[in-house]
């Protein structure tokens, strides 16, 4: 983009060859408006180790999400459930699951799931002994970047309101859910 090359088409298709190669490759739109696209071939990094605790900070901004969940529960006695969740999400092929299965051991924690339809797999954490001793500590050290840090100081919040019994009284909840409702998709500019 530099050199101006994406103002051509052969630049263009370079570019959509490219992006057909990483995340989840090409939309459905952009696949049926580039019919004659090829993936870059991805290089194959052999590790048994992620090499730098600011590394994992960096990837879980690009590849990760702090949220908070909250579920009705008729057995409690506010009526409701609070859960955190970390999610860091991949390709399923062979070697971004093993990956994944790196970073899990490096976290120690969290379990890695195959969703149906989607070529993903997904390293979940959301055992709260594990979210409170292990990924909040390890974020505070290893700090990550721009938004996803606000999203992760919100998580935070309300790990202290968990911490303290708050999730268990209706102020709490309410207090938990205006929090949850500016994380993420609801993060206004004015916030950032």
């Amino acid at each position: 983009m530099n050199n101006k090359a994406h103002l051509s088409i052969q630049g263009l298709n370079q570019i959509i060859n490219i992006k057909a190669s990483i995340n989840l490759g090409l939309s459905h739109f952009l696949k049926s408006e580039f019919i004659n696209f090829t993936p870059v071939e991805r290089p194959i990094i052999n590790t048994e180790i992620i090499p730098d605790p600011n590394w994992v900070a960096g990837f879980v901004t690009g590849e990760g999400s702090f949220d908070v969940r909250i579920n009705r529960q008729s057995t409690n006695k506010v009526g409701y459930r609070v859960q955190l969740r970390v999610r860091i999400s991949q390709h399923d092929d062979s070697r971004d699951l093993k990956l994944m299965e790196i970073l899990a051991k490096y976290l120690g924690a969290g379990k890695l799931y195959k969703y149906p339809g989607k070529p993903a797999v997904v390293l979940t954490i959301f055992n709260f002994s594990d979210i409170n001793n292990l990924i909040i500590p390890f974020f505070e050290t290893n700090p990550l970047l721009g938004v996803k840090l606000m999203d992760f100081t919100d998580w935070c919040k309300v790990a202290k309101l968990i911490n303290e019994g708050s999730h268990l009284t209706k102020e709490g909840i309410d207090l938990i859910r205006d929090i949850q409702s500016g994380m993420n998709t609801g993060r206004k500019k004015t916030n950032i």
